[in-house]
């Protein structure tokens, strides 16, 4: 008996149709699960009527829904894709670099502050151009490079009466001159399995901001250290109980700094892929769906 797959998503963006077609094309058990619909019961009853499965393999792109989702699912023992831990650690820029570090991992010097003025004497410590990001945040939104102290007080100003505690969490990291290109990788399981260059005339390299995606080989030039570095990184953002580790389905963000050496930049916990299938000539959600069937069968106690 194949196991049941609770597919959970906000928006049925082109990575959700292109998952759920190869749910379909392997024959999945899959039921479909609209977060905005959830009225989830903290004491795990079965009134709140969240259906019964094996897995919940989660695709919602709000991070708050999606976290509090899954710890209410991970409390009545529900096993979890990503784990409620890993996307807590992704969706926290600070907490992934803090990972990182541990990990002993290469990225970008950072610095948390919480004042504008704590902040302007960390950018000024970093050297100009510096960047400040959102710890909570994604597609490169309210990212600001700061090329000089009277626009890092302008940015600084505004994080202060933006009226979210999380904007006043000062996240600022070292500018890395990078040659017009950054790095994607995609890690399933522990495995990296594609990778792609984003090159772009801006310094934010988003494909979702008009990046033009190349494929980056896994077997040659600098693909094994991208391959190595990438999945390290995913293990290291993959705590919590030790039969999760390493089940992860993430993207890993590097960057080339001036010397050549490559950085961590971010992990991702809900990979966009739909410019990387064709570039790479990896079947991104065919491999996704098999790691998701795999992991539900082999009753891996994700939550526990």
């Amino acid at each position: 008996m194949s196991p049941r797959i609770a597919f959970v998503a906000s928006r049925v963006r082109v990575e959700e149709k292109l998952l759920l077609a190869a749910f379909e094309a392997r024959g999945a058990d899959l039921v479909r699960v609209d977060d905005g619909d959830l009225c989830l019961s903290l004491a795990g009853d079965a009134e709140d009527a969240f259906p019964a499965c094996d897995l919940v393999f989660n695709r919602s792109i709000a991070f708050g829904r999606t976290l509090y989702t899954l710890r209410s699912l991970e409390a009545r023992g529900v096993p979890c894709l990503n784990s409620a831990d890993v996307v807590a650690t992704c969706g926290d820029k600070a907490l992934t670099s803090l990972a990182l570090e541990r990990a002993g991992l290469p990225s970008p010097r950072t610095r948390l502050a919480f004042t504008p003025e704590a902040g302007l004497a960390a950018i000024e410590e970093l050297g100009y151009p510096a960047v400040i990001k959102p710890v909570i945040g994604s597609w490169g939104r309210l990212v600001a490079r700061v090329n000089d102290r009277d626009a890092a007080e302008a940015v600084l100003e505004d994080r202060a009466v933006l009226g979210s505690w999380q904007q006043q969490v000062l996240y600022v990291q070292e500018h890395v001159d990078k040659p017009g290109r950054d790095l994607r990788a995609f890690v399933v399981g522990g495995e990296t399995i594609a990778a792609i260059w984003r090159y772009s005339e801006h310094w934010i390299t988003n494909t979702a901001r008009g990046a033009r995606a190349e494929n980056c080989p896994l077997a040659s030039g600098v693909g094994p250290l991208v391959a190595d570095l990438a999945s390290r990184a995913a293990l290291a953002v993959s705590g919590g109980p030790a039969a999760a580790r390493g089940a992860a389905i993430l993207a890993v963000d590097l960057v080339e700094s001036g010397d050549g050496e490559l950085l961590v930049l971010e992990v991702n916990h809900s990979m966009e892929f739909r410019n990387s299938i064709e570039t790479t000539g990896v079947d991104i959600p065919a491999r996704v769906v098999e790691h998701v069937l795999t992991a539900a069968a082999a009753g891996l106690e994700l939550a526990r």
